[in-house]
């Protein structure tokens, strides 16, 4: 039997039918955030397995988030056109698919294949569970609601990596894929048990917008991966994908004017709104570019495997665990105004630990430092998500989801290459000698002699994340600090 949840509800508190809403989003959102994760450590087994090098095998990374990138920004279209219930199934299913078919896949371009086809279900699964548990709480329980996507979001991160390293250590990297398939299959189930059923409207598909957009995003994330590899910024092409990208994008912005717009750009004329998607965008900057920072540490400089550097990053995911919940109490009760600027502080006071980092930094200094980062991520990215909901109608909330993951996947991007080219940079101007394979775990003595020199590299990387991310208080500074009546 299939329940049902009025988009606006006048209880205050969390009732069993939200809760179960919200378990059951988690439990796909879960699946795919791990997975993406996951495979991220399996590049060095897919390389042996398959005899490709490991810029091929990089392509089992980039054709996952080319597919993502790409489907995100119509998932607001379809979510009005068919229903979010019916479109989140769809996307659970074909994530599955690409899930299946990867485990099986028998060459290295057949898994990048089926790769992209993992992308683009995971790729509506967030963006439409948020909508779902934004359109089933009503603005009065937006911050309290959003902490049950935003957990899987945090945590994966973290999670996936130690998953990865435990399933390729004891069952090997196929396994990664393959065992999504029964969480995905009770995700399936209890979806179509326990998700409210939303009426489909009519929507015009924005033929054009889709062209532009698509494509834009597209080239973009692709762009900005090409110029963090090594030697990238130098090169013709790289800043060609970029031009590209820019005018696609830009074009789309002057042809998005109307409702029926792919993306509407008028939702950016509601202050809490655009308050929120700027917020958002920066500290997606930021935060990508420390989790590309944190792993490169342990590795590179202290010389860990995959496996122990996930445990070493658990902290961070305690401190997301302690914050949301509190965060979105607070939010409910006073506004995002209030509790974003606090959660960017402390995000801010952790990453400053780090930029006076060392070779031999105590690791109960970095977990205290990293747990404290955690607790400032637990206060900001969801809380400005629901600010971002709470200054809209719900008929606007399916796009407006697709315009803030499709910025939040950009700026993601945007961090995790510029700090990846920073640190390179930072790495070779002190030690030449590494160029061209500045990021690579090094053999023992040789890590050993130039731990000191990499680690004032990592040092420097931190302090511009740190900028970064103190951009973020502006906007956070314009969302509103007064609760919202639902």
């Amino acid at each position: 039997m299939t329940a049902t949840i009025t988009p606006k509800q006048p209880a205050q508190g969390l009732d069993r039918g939200l809760v179960a809403i919200g378990a059951v989003v988690v439990l796909g959102a879960i699946m795919s955030i791990v997975d993406a994760t996951a495979v991220n450590v399996a590049t060095r087994s897919l390389a042996e397995d398959f005899g490709s090098s490991i810029a091929t095998v990089q392509w089992v990374l980039t054709g996952y988030m080319l597919g993502l990138a790409g489907v995100i920004p119509v998932t607001g279209w379809a979510t009005e056109r068919f229903g979010a219930r019916r479109v989140w199934i769809s996307a659970l299913v074909l994530f599955l698919a690409g899930s299946a078919l990867a485990s099986a896949a028998w060459s290295m371009p057949s898994l990048i294949a089926f790769r992209v086809v993992q992308g683009l279900g995971g790729g509506m699964i967030i963006p439409v569970a948020q909508t779902i548990l934004a359109q089933a709480a009503g603005p009065a329980r937006m911050g309290r609601v959003m902490g049950f996507i935003g957990m899987p979001m945090l945590l994966g991160s973290v999670v996936g990596p130690v998953v990865g390293g435990l399933i390729i250590t004891t069952a090997g990297w196929r396994w990664i894929f393959f065992a999504n398939l029964p969480l995905g299959i009770a995700a399936v189930v209890a979806a179509v048990r326990l998700l409210p059923r939303s009426a489909p409207r009519p929507a015009r598909l924005d033929v054009r917008g889709l062209v532009l957009l698509c494509a834009g995003v597209v080239a973009f994330v692709y762009g900005t991966s090409e110029a963090g590899r090594p030697g990238a910024l130098d090169s013709a092409r790289t800043w060609t994908i970029l031009a590209v990208s820019a005018l696609l994008i830009g074009l789309y912005v002057l042809h998005a004017r109307g409702r029926d717009a792919l993306i509407d750009v008028s939702l950016f004329r509601h202050r809490g709104f655009a308050a929120a998607a700027v917020t958002n965008l920066v500290v997606a900057v930021a935060l990508f570019g420390v989790l590309v920072l944190l792993p490169l540490y342990w590795q590179v400089v202290r010389g860990h495997g995959p496996l122990a550097t996930g445990l070493l990053l658990v902290p961070q995911a305690l401190g997301a665990a302690v914050a949301m919940p509190l965060a979105g109490r607070v939010t409910d009760r006073v506004g995002a105004g209030l509790v974003v600027p606090a959660g960017i502080v402390l995000g801010l006071l952790g990453t400053a630990a780090y930029t006076r980092i060392h070779a031999d930094t105590s690791p109960m200094l970095l977990a205290a430092a990293l747990f404290v980062i955690g607790l400032g991520l637990g206060a900001t990215i969801m809380p400005s998500m629901a600010a971002a909901y709470q200054a809209l109608p719900p008929a606007l909330i399916p796009r407006a989801t697709s315009a803030l993951n499709t910025l939040q996947r950009m700026g993601a991007s945007v961090g995790t290459t510029a700090l990846a080219v920073i640190l390179q940079h930072e790495i070779t101007a002190r030690s030449p000698g590494l160029a061209g394979s500045a990021l690579a775990p090094l053999p023992d003595p040789a890590r050993v002699a130039v731990a000191p020199l990499l680690a004032q590299a990592f040092g420097h990387a931190f302090w511009i994340a740190l900028v970064i991310g103190a951009v973020a208080i502006v906007p956070a500074l314009l969302l509103p600090r007064r609760p919202t009546a639902g």
